[in-house]
């Protein structure tokens, strides 16, 4: 996509105010002010999220800090996911941390909410990736900020964009709190039913009695062949990548020959996939068939447990996952130790009414997922070509 027929302006040019608030840790405490990091801040959240937040004390808050976000400002990370960026809301209960601005557009030279879309713009977000600096984690200095050239269309259009992009990216957000808040129900009535209520005399066994393990394999990428095809192929980059519950695509897919190089061949829909290694711990459901590469551990539940029953076990038993695992250059756990693990066999009844109550919840959630990328997909289509004058429309 082309921005040459539109005006541009450095992004450091745009900004009223940057706040800056140090390259090193501020002293924090067990409860207080939420600290808000750098994982708190994710281009699919309108947002900033509350994930693994530290606090700081009220005198910390007033007199460590060179300043703070207000409502309206953005929040720019600099160190670890540069370019990642999120709105701050009307309500600023938060302070943020090292490796990260908040940054206060300048509305006589840009429509904020505009400048907001701009830089979440797969363009501006790959001029970002391109300004990096530092190998092992990547880095983009404030100094640079000059020399990220942000397209300024006229200012009727700036104020379309940055409405539509609002609009969009609010019911994708909502969509994203109605589903986390599901998926919370679904897990407290499973930890409720199985481990709460658990009865002792109830059977035990190991885990690869009960649901089929497979691993997979990466056919030669020497072989051109193999690739380019139209079945789905993932390794955990993909899930890496994806912040949903289910798999609903895969960065690369494989043709029939390359199919044929993958002994478990292509798994069903509904199976269960954890990444083995590096790291242990991604987690997702598949909702296409798809084969999987030597990264994964892939459960297929086609006998007693339900693919969301077992989806709920491998989450709460991660750290027995993780525990279980071995390797001296990064942790694995293979399928034999897997199989082993020791399960719970509960009374069938138990595990239907299980699933006869979370069906319809994973349901809604599969629905919402379906929407989000509808959502995204059109709204991320129409950004730039109406940020570069492809697509005109009246202001």
């Amino acid at each position: 996509m082309s921005f040459s027929n539109v005006e541009s302006m450095p992004f450091s040019d745009l900004s009223s105010k940057i706040i800056d608030n140090r390259g090193k840790t501020c002293p924090t405490t067990d409860h207080g002010i939420a600290l808000i990091a750098t994982n708190c801040i994710k281009n699919e959240n309108l947002y900033p999220v509350y994930e693994n937040v530290r606090y700081v004390s009220e005198d910390t808050y007033k007199s460590w800090f060179r300043g703070h976000p207000e409502p309206g400002d953005l929040i720019f990370v600099t160190k670890g996911t540069p370019g990642q960026v999120c709105l701050v809301p009307l309500k600023v209960d938060f302070c943020i941390a090292q490796d990260m601005v908040s940054i206060r557009p300048n509305s006589n030279k840009v429509d904020p909410m505009y400048l907001f879309a701009a830089l979440r713009s797969s363009e501006i977000q790959g001029e970002i990736e391109n300004l990096h600096v530092g190998s092992l984690i990547p880095h983009f200095k404030k100094s640079d900020f000059d020399k990220l050239l942000i397209p300024l269309p006229k200012r009727g259009l700036q104020e379309y964009i940055g409405k539509q992009y609002y609009s969009f990216s609010s019911k994708i957000d909502l969509l994203h709190r109605q589903n986390k808040t599901l998926e919370t129900m679904a897990e407290t009535l499973w930890r409720k039913m199985f481990l709460e209520e658990a009865d002792p005399n109830w059977k035990k066994g190991k885990l690869g009695d009960y649901v089929t393990v497979k691993g997979g394999t990466t056919p030669s990428t020497k072989r051109p062949e193999f690739w380019d095809g139209n079945n789905a192929w993932t390794s955990p980059r993909d899930l890496s990548n994806n912040k949903t519950l289910f798999l609903h695509d895969t960065e690369r897919k494989i043709t029939e020959k390359g199919l044929s190089q993958i002994g478990s061949g292509l798994l069903p829909k509904g199976t269960v996939l954890l990444s083995s290694r590096a790291p242990i711990g991604y987690l997702a459901i598949s909702n296409i068939p798809v084969a999987i590469n030597q990264g994964y551990i892939a459960v297929i539940c086609d006998q007693i447990f339900p693919n969301y029953y077992m989806y709920f076990w491998i989450k709460i038993n991660m750290d027995l996952i993780i525990g279980s695992a071995n390797g001296s250059v990064f942790l694995e756990i293979s399928k034999s130790v897997f199989k082993v693990l020791d399960i719970e066999l509960p009374d069938k009844n138990i595990i239907d009414k299980f699933s006869t109550t979370i069906n319809p919840i994973f349901e809604k959630i599969l629905k919402n997922e379906i929407q989000i990328r509808t959502l995204s997909r059109l709204r991320d289509t129409l950004l730039p070509k109406l940020m570069s004058g492809e697509v005109r429309v009246k202001t």
